[in-house]
């Protein structure tokens, strides 16, 4: 087999390039944010409080005072104690950067073979702000509201 001469080999690293200008699109903040996001989603269906809360600020606020950390993970460990399964579906995660924070926007679907929560399962549209602490995105603030 022969190797590609030099127009070749230029048109491959061209291609190769194309190619990888959408994943630059996204700033290693965004993409921080989104892992963050995903994780938290991942902690909750495997009923970890401890992942569920890594993400998240020590002085976090969830819809204006109604859920604190510490009640977000008293919820999760008390569904795990229980044995109910919470099914966490994502939809797409819109970031927009705010200054030096960013906000995420998305929506979340619950879903449970339990008791539980019943009338807390359901589609949901979520915005958390997200901000830098010690050099890692930590959400502050999340506010959601029923969709269905």
């Amino acid at each position: 087999m022969r190797a590609p001469g030099k127009p070749a080999f230029l048109l491959i690293v061209l291609a190769l390039l194309v190619l990888a200008l959408p994943a630059c699109r996204r700033t290693p903040g965004e993409a921080q944010v989104r892992a963050a996001i995903a994780s938290i989603a991942q902690a909750a269906e495997a009923g970890s409080a401890g992942d569920v809360a890594a993400p998240l600020s020590e002085d976090f606020d969830g819809n204006a005072g109604q859920l604190d950390r510490r009640g977000l993970t008293g919820m999760v460990r008390l569904l795990a104690l229980r044995g109910e399964h919470v099914g966490v579906t994502m939809g797409p995660v819109s970031i927009e950067p705010r200054g030096e924070r960013m906000v995420a926007s998305f929506t979340v679907t619950l879903t449970s073979g339990g008791k539980l929560l019943p009338d807390q399962l359901g589609i949901y549209q979520v915005e958390s702000a997200w901000r830098k602490e010690d050099g890692e995105w930590r959400c502050y603030t999340a506010s959601w509201k029923h969709s269905l």
